[in-house]
């Protein structure tokens, strides 16, 4: 898998953590609205998170305007989901180097900014 940060350009969130990165010009903007992300890199990133869960947006405003926290979602459901809107896809996301850094949290983006020398 390419270097690359999947982000959505109207994300505050996302903006601020791709200026605190200093991302290098080989890392490949992907904006999901845009370019949706793929099958490949969704089951990719589910390798790397775990499951499609833990890939999961639930704080998308498509969570509950679907429904979809009154359901009991399986795994299928979510690979689906994740194809299926763009807001979905929990973000950012940094691939780097084969490794997935996925989410806002202080401890994910420090620890994509470790492995991008940023410390």
């Amino acid at each position: 898998m390419e270097n690359r940060f999947i982000y959505l350009n109207t994300c505050n969130t996302c903006k601020r953590i791709q200026k605190e990165l200093h991302l290098p010009e080989s890392v490949i903007l992907q904006n999901t609205k845009e370019e949706p992300v793929t099958e490949e890199q969704v089951d990719f990133l589910k390798d790397q998170a775990g499951s499609y869960e833990a890939l999961f947006n639930r704080r998308s405003q498509q969570y509950r305007g679907r429904g979809l926290h009154e359901q009991e979602l399986s795994e299928k459901d979510y690979r689906s989901l994740l194809l299926d809107h763009y807001s979905f896809i929990k973000r950012p996301i940094l691939i780097l180097d084969g490794v997935a850094f996925i989410g806002n949290s202080k401890k994910t983006v420090a620890a994509a900014a470790q492995a991008l020398g940023n410390e």
